[in-house]
């Protein structure tokens, strides 16, 4: 395994892995965790050790053990965890599902026989990266973002500045700061058994 250099649009550095035969190897791109060096090998499936970089079902990851990249739905591929820095915890085990405590503090029930990758995600400095200028952010595909109360009060309900202040809220009226807007009856609300932190508002 070969780990590529960090490209400007990743925030966690990728890896290049070799499957396939010597005559016809096929490379694909896999998260890189912390702790794997180049020349590392990884392994997939059920069986395989357990180190930083193997991909297991649920079953097999002993508790209390760091994993990223975790299935919700078997075969589905890795939906949670997968931003630069990020790991997941399995908090303990049932019949049929692992609680899993997620980076935001939230436990969830998922299934076992679901596969996650052992250890976090590599680059944990991304988030204290200081892009230093406008165009680096622009190279990165943001474009600029106006304040609605530097708008007009036809272009934003925030604008204009003579009939008083009001809450925040986005271009069409809703609520920015501390309204929920998780559908209560979601089906899947029935797989969380905690919910994440409430953030700080100040």
């Amino acid at each position: 395994m070969l780990c590529a250099s960090c490209p400007r649009c990743f925030a966690a550095a990728p890896s290049i892995t070799t499957s396939g035969t010597p005559q016809q190897p096929a490379y694909s791109y896999v998260l890189a965790p912390q702790d794997l060096t180049p020349g590392d090998t990884i392994q997939s499936g059920s069986g395989s050790p357990i180190k930083p970089g193997n991909t297991l079902p649920l079953k097999d990851i002993p508790v209390g053990m760091p994993i990223n990249s975790i299935e919700l739905h078997p075969n589905k591929g890795g939906q949670l965890c997968r931003a630069a820095g990020c790991m997941a915890t399995i908090v303990n085990k049932q019949t049929e599902h692992a609680i899993v405590r997620l980076p935001s503090g939230e436990q969830r029930l998922i299934n076992l026989q679901c596969r996650a990758t052992i250890g976090a995600v590599s680059n944990p400095q991304n988030k204290n990266r200081v892009l230093g200028k406008a165009g680096a952010s622009r190279n990165l595909g943001r474009r600029p973002t106006v304040r609605g109360v530097a708008m007009n009060p036809v272009d934003h309900p925030m604008g204009g500045g003579t009939a008083g202040g009001r809450p925040s809220c986005s271009p069409w009226g809703l609520h920015a700061k501390g309204k929920k807007t998780r559908d209560k009856h979601k089906a899947s609300n029935r797989w969380i058994l905690a919910r994440r932190s409430k953030r700080s508002t100040k």
